[in-house]
C-alpha cells in the first residue's frame, strides 16, 4: 500500500528535486504539488525534464487527504501554514526550510519538530510526526564533526565551504546570474551564516565530555558550478590519523548514506546522490576533515525523503538509489 504525499511550494529547486524523487518512489503516490504562481500549469512547464514523467498540474489549493506534507516554500512560510491551518494529527510534516530547526522554534502548538539529521537523531526520527530538515551547509559540516564531538575531541573549528549556484534558490539575483558566477568565487556571510545555530545545537547534543562546545568559525563561498558542497574543517587533536579514521568508520558503520574514505574525495562522487563522503588529512596536531554532499539532495530533498522513509518504516534507501554523474 502506498502513502499519499503533498508538496507546498513545488516550483523551486528543492521542490523540483522532491517531485523527481517522489514520483519514482515505490511506496509513494504524489497527489498534489501546490504553487500559487504556477497553478494550472503542468509540472513540466517549470521542471521541463519531467515531460513524459507525470501528468500532474500545479494546484492553487491544498488538502489533507494525505499521509505526509512537505514544505518547500520560502523560509517562514511553513510556520505561517502550521499556525493558520487545522492540520489533522495523522498527517506527518517535513519542512525543508529553516522554520523549526532550532529548539526554540521546534514546538508549534501541539506539534513538536524533530531535527532530521538521521546520523544523529535516527531513533527520534523513526517515531516522529514532524521533521525539521537540516540546512545544506549544516548537514555537511555536522557530518564532518559529529564523531569528534561525541568523543569530546573538538577544539575551536575553522571551516570553509563552497556551494554551487542552486544553493541560492531559483530566484535570479546579481550573484546567481551566469555572467556573475562564471569564472568567479566569493566569500559571503563570513562568520555569520544562518546554519551556525543548528550546528552548535547538534554538537552540544552529542558532546560526551561535559565541557563547553568550542566555537565554529565558518566562511562560506559561492562557487562557479551548479550543484554540490565541499567543506573543509580544521581542528587541533593529538589523536593519530589511524585512531581518527577508526573513530569515524565506527561512528558511520550503520549509516545508510554517509561514507568514510581514505582516498582524496571530490564533488562528482556525490552530485546527484544522497551521499555524504568524508576524508581526513592530518599534519602534526592539525586535522582537516573534508566532507562533500549534493546541496539539493543530502542537503535538502533527498534527506527529506530519507527522513520520510524512516518515519513510515520503509527501507531507508527507498527511492534514493541514485547514481552520481561521474563524468
Amino acid at each position: 500500500m502506498k502513502i499519499k504525499a503533498g508538496i507546498i511550494g513545488g516550483a523551486g529547486y528543492t521542490g523540483g528535486e522532491l517531485i523527481r524523487l517522489l514520483i519514482n518512489h515505490p511506496q509513494v503516490e504524489l497527489v498534489f504539488v501546490q504553487s500559487g504562481s504556477n497553478a494550472g500549469n503542468h509540472l513540466h512547464k517549470v521542471h521541463s525534464d519531467l515531460i513524459g514523467e507525470t501528468s500532474l498540474l500545479f494546484s492553487a489549493e491544498h488538502h489533507f487527504d494525505i499521509d505526509v506534507l512537505f514544505f518547500c516554500a520560502g523560509h517562514g512560510e511553513a510556520k505561517k501554514f502550521v499556525q493558520s491551518n487545522d492540520i489533522p494529527a495523522q498527517v506527518k510534516l517535513i519542512d525543508i526550510g529553516n522554520d523549526f530547526r532550532l529548539r526554540a522554534d521546534s514546538v508549534q502548538g501541539e506539534r513538536s519538530f524533530v531535527y532530521g539529521l538521521p546520523e544523529l537523531n535516527r531513533e527520534s526520527i523513526v517515531t516522529a510526526n514532524n521533521i525539521a530538515n537540516p540546512g545544506c551547509f549544516a548537514t555537511a559540516i555536522q557530518l564532518g564533526l559529529l564523531p569528534l564531538a561525541q568523543a569530546g575531541q573538538l577544539t575551536d573549528v575553522y571551516t570553509t565551504g563552497i556551494t554551487g549556484s542552486t544553493g541560492a534558490g531559483q530566484g535570479l539575483s546579481a550573484t546567481s546570474h551566469f555572467s556573475w558566477r562564471a569564472n568567479n568565487i566569493q566569500a559571503y556571510k563570513t562568520l555569520t551564516h544562518q546554519h551556525l545555530g543548528e550546528i552548535t545545537e547538534s554538537l552540544v547534543q552529542i558532546n560526551a565530555s561535559g565541557n563547553a562546545v568550542p566555537a565554529v568559525h565558518f566562511v562560506p563561498w559561492r562557487g562557479d558550478f551548479t550543484r554540490g558542497i565541499f567543506i573543509s574543517s580544521t581542528v587541533k587533536t593529538d589523536l593519530s590519523l589511524d585512531e581518527l579514521y577508526n573513530r569515524y568508520e565506527a561512528f558511520y558503520a550503520g549509516a545508510a548514506f554517509t561514507h568514510v574514505t581514505r582516498s582524496a574525495l571530490f564533488l562528482k562522487q556525490v552530485v546527484n546522490t544522497n551521499k555524504c563522503v568524508i576524508q581526513l588529512e592530518k599534519e602534526g596536531d592539525t586535522l582537516v576533515v573534508h566532507s562533500v554532499i549534493d546541496n539539493l539532495l543530502k542537503g535538502a530533498s533527498g534527506q527529506a525523503v530519507q527522513n520520510m522513509n524512516l518515519m513510515f518504516g520503509f527501507d531507508e534507501k527507498a527511492g534514493l538509489k541514485l547514481k552520481s554523474t561521474y563524468f
